[in-house]
C-alpha cells in the first residue's frame, strides 16, 4: 500500500521485548507503521503528543505513570490519537478504566498476529472493540452504583436512536441490532453513526461508557 494511506502507530509497553514483537507483527501488515515506541506512560503522552499517531497501543501496567492515566491524558487532547489498550487478561480489573479514560478498545497480549493488526486498523478507521465480556463488565460495575437521573445529554436522541444505543450498550454487535429491530446493517450503522455524532462521542465504545455514566441503562433488564 502507499505511504499516503499507512497507519501510524506509538508503541507503549515497559517490556522491550515486547514492543519488538508488537513491532515486527504490525510492520509486515504493509499498511501500519511504527513511528514511536516508549517504556512508561508519562514518556507514551509525550511522544504521542510530539508526533501525533493515528493510534496508540498501550500497556496497563507501566512505571512511573500507567496505561489509565496515559491513556486519559493522551484522550484528552484535542484531535487525539485513539488509544488501543493491550491487557494480559480479557477480565483485567483496569480494562474498565482504560475505556472510562477514553480508550476505544482492547486486545489481548496473546491475541494472533492478525487479530492485532485488524484491531488497530479498526481503532484507526474510527470503530472500537468492545467485547461481550467487557460490556457484561459495564453493566455489573454500573449496577452496583447507586441510582442516577438520566442525563440530558440524551434528550437529542430519537426514540429510536435511544433504543439503538441501548442495544449498543447491552453488547449487540451490528448484525445482531438488525436482527433485532428488523432493519438493515447499513441502517444500524447510520443510527449509530448519529448517536455518536449527537452524544459527542469519540466512537461506539465511549458512546457506551456515556449510556452507563449518565443512567440511561438504571432499570435495563
Amino acid at each position: 500500500m502507499g505511504c499516503d494511506v499507512m497507519i501510524q502507530i506509538v508503541l507503549v509497553d515497559d517490556d522491550r521485548l515486547m514492543r519488538a514483537g508488537l513491532a515486527m507483527i504490525v510492520e509486515q501488515s504493509g499498511d501500519i507503521s511504527v513511528i514511536g515506541e516508549a517504556g512508561n506512560g508519562q514518556e507514551g503522552v509525550s511522544i504521542a503528543r510530539r508526533l501525533r499517531p493515528d493510534v496508540v497501543v498501550m500497556d496497563v501496567r507501566m512505571p512511573i505513570m500507567d496505561g489509565i492515566e496515559a491513556t486519559r491524558q493522551i484522550s484528552s487532547t484535542e484531535d487525539a490519537p485513539r488509544v488501543l489498550v493491550l491487557t494480559t487478561f480479557e477480565l483485567d480489573e483496569y480494562v474498565f478504566s482504560a475505556l472510562q479514560a477514553g480508550a476505544s478498545g482492547f486486545l489481548l497480549k496473546r491475541s494472533p498476529p492478525e487479530q492485532l493488526i485488524e484491531g488497530i486498523r479498526t481503532v484507526a478507521a474510527g470503530d472500537a472493540l468492545l467485547s461481550p465480556s467487557v460490556t457484561r463488565r459495564l453493566i455489573s460495575e454500573f449496577a452496583s452504583r447507586p441510582e442516577r437521573k438520566t442525563s440530558r445529554r440524551f434528550d437529542d436522541l430519537t426514540d429510536r436512536e435511544r433504543e439503538v444505543l441501548t442495544h449498543v450498550a447491552r453488547g449487540l454487535s451490528n448484525s445482531e441490532l438488525a436482527e433485532t429491530l428488523f432493519i438493515s446493517e447499513n441502517t444500524v450503522k447510520t443510527h449509530v453513526k448519529r448517536v455518536i455524532t449527537k452524544l459527542g462521542a469519540r466512537d461506539r465504545v465511549q458512546a457506551v461508557v456515556m449510556a452507563y455514566e449518565g443512567g440511561l441503562m438504571d432499570g435495563s433488564e
